[in-house]
């Protein structure tokens, strides 16, 4: 079906802020798994005097001794990014997706790609917010006694500067985590979804893009992890005051691998994947689309006001609401 001059942007604009608002209320719902993931992710081995034992054990310590409020410590910096974030992804996998349209490329490998692209871009805009959050998330003073959001990126920024060591630290495993993950989620998701058959009943085809969306987030989660533990260091309190001990992504992921092993790398696995529900109901209930991937291959032609436009592979594409991604 044709789309019309400027429906594109009426789309963006609708599933932008209709996506935004949606991660709003998740960030307010969700966001004391992600402190739990973060303060899971810094502590350094069994060993660290302020380690946790468990999850529970977690949860039970932060709210004894900082109260309910230090569960939502690092939450104004995520709420200001949701929506730029999600205006990025959805404006940027559209244009990735276009541009593949012209390749030779297999669908699902054009969505993986498409969404790699949109990861990368969408870690640059977040990045400087992100280094605010975990800044504020792993400050174990009461809730009352830390600094605001403003106050603690001016303290950065005067301190550090706004460069790799300052506001954007950590840039690369944010990279990394940002497009390892939508790369793997996207790929799979519309690989497999397209492969196993459509149910006519609206709940049971619902419960159908929503198991493959929990395992596809489940498959990238578990892929992207060692990259947020590298990000959590690198952007975190350092174990020494003054001394920067995790300074790149890979050096960093090979020091925790060397002094702590393998399952180091994969601290705040438990939390991280408890959070992909509400995305990816978010995501199910948005994506609408039932077209078939390897239609994107078949090139036509479509009409504006009498005048023809090539419809490109990309146009075939299902229209897909990528704001549901981290």
């Amino acid at each position: 079906m044709a789309r019309k001059p400027g429906g594109f942007l009426q789309e963006a604009s609708h599933q932008v802020v209709a996506g935004g608002s949606a991660g709003l209320v998740e960030i307010c719902l969700m966001h004391p798994l992600d402190v739990v993931k973060t303060r899971f992710q810094i502590q350094r081995g069994k060993t660290d005097p302020t380690g946790y034992k468990s999850l529970g054990d977690c949860f039970r310590t932060i709210f004894q001794r900082e109260g309910l409020l230090g569960f939502y410590k690092g939450i104004f910096p995520p709420i200001l990014a949701e929506t730029p974030k999600r205006a990025v992804k959805f404006f940027t996998f559209e244009q990735y997706k276009k541009l593949l349209g012209y390749a030779s490329l297999p669908p699902g490998l054009a969505f993986a790609v498409a969404g790699l692209g949109s990861g990368l871009t969408e870690a640059v805009v977040v990045n400087p917010f992100e280094v605010v959050k975990v800044t504020l998330q792993t400050n174990r003073n009461a809730f009352t006694e830390q600094p605001s959001s403003f106050v603690q990126a001016r303290q950065i920024i005067n301190t550090d500067g706004l460069g790799f060591q300052g506001l954007n630290k950590g840039l690369t495993a944010t990279l990394g985590r940002h497009g390892v993950f939508n790369m793997v989620y996207f790929g799979f998701y519309f690989n497999v979804k397209n492969i196993l058959p459509v149910n006519k009943d609206p709940n049971l085809e619902f419960l159908r893009k929503f198991g493959i969306g929990l395992v596809s987030g489940t498959i990238a989660s578990i892929i992207n992890i060692p990259f947020d533990v590298a990000k959590s260091r690198i952007q975190g309190p350092q174990p020494v005051p003054g001394e920067i001990k995790y300074r790149t992504c890979f050096k960093t992921m090979a020091t925790v691998y060397k002094e702590e092993g393998f399952l180091a790398l994969y601290k705040g696995l438990v939390p991280k994947i408890m959070r992909l529900g509400p995305e990816l109901q978010s995501f199910t209930a948005q994506n609408h689309d039932d077209v078939d991937a390897t239609r994107c291959l078949q090139p036509s032609r479509w009409h504006w006001d009498g005048f023809t436009r090539i419809q490109t592979p990309a146009d075939l594409m299902p229209q897909v609401d990528a704001n549901s991604v981290l």
